[in-house]
């Protein structure tokens, strides 16, 4: 059984019948540095110290050029913290460049996205529940959304 990190990249995610934040007109704070809604997500992204785990599975999985492009994206973000709840090795091992083909674009799973709160989530048929912890991080191609865990099919 081989484990694949799913990253949902949507184009149009409409979410019926629930309230979500409104998109951030200025710079929103992540990973210690402000994600500029003018620059695309990878422009964003590298910057984040909270995330370069997932840079380098979008640059092991050849996705760079994708999240530079014109988009609209939804992309749920994972933190360095969440992929360090990961079984050990995990991440090495799909950090190879023989596995590329493990890292999936678009799982072609259905999302749920329910609310408890004001709390956010994120789960899928098969794979596990992820809370947003900020939300609606508006890019100049998109939008990303800060889980807390990373997404894993069973």
């Amino acid at each position: 059984m081989s484990t694949r990190i799913v990253t949902y990249l949507l184009t149009g995610l409409t979410v019926a019948g629930m309230a979500v934040p409104a998109m951030a007109q200025n710079a929103v704070t992540v990973g210690g540095a402000p994600m500029y809604p003018s620059k695309n997500i990878i422009e964003n992204a590298v910057n984040s110290k909270d995330h370069t785990t997932l840079v380098a599975a979008v640059k092991a999985a050849g996705l760079v050029d994708t999240l530079e492009g014109k988009g609209p994206f939804t992309v749920f973000a994972p933190t360095n913290e969440a992929f360090d709840k990961l079984p050990p090795g995990t991440v090495d091992t799909l950090l190879k460049p023989e596995n590329k083909a493990m890292l999936k674009t678009v799982e072609g799973e259905p999302l749920i996205i329910s609310e408890d709160g004001s709390k956010l989530f994120i789960s899928g048929e098969k794979s596990g529940v992820a809370q947003v912890t900020i939300a609606n991080v508006k890019q100049s191609n998109g939008v990303i959304h800060v889980i807390s865990s990373v997404d894993l099919p069973s």
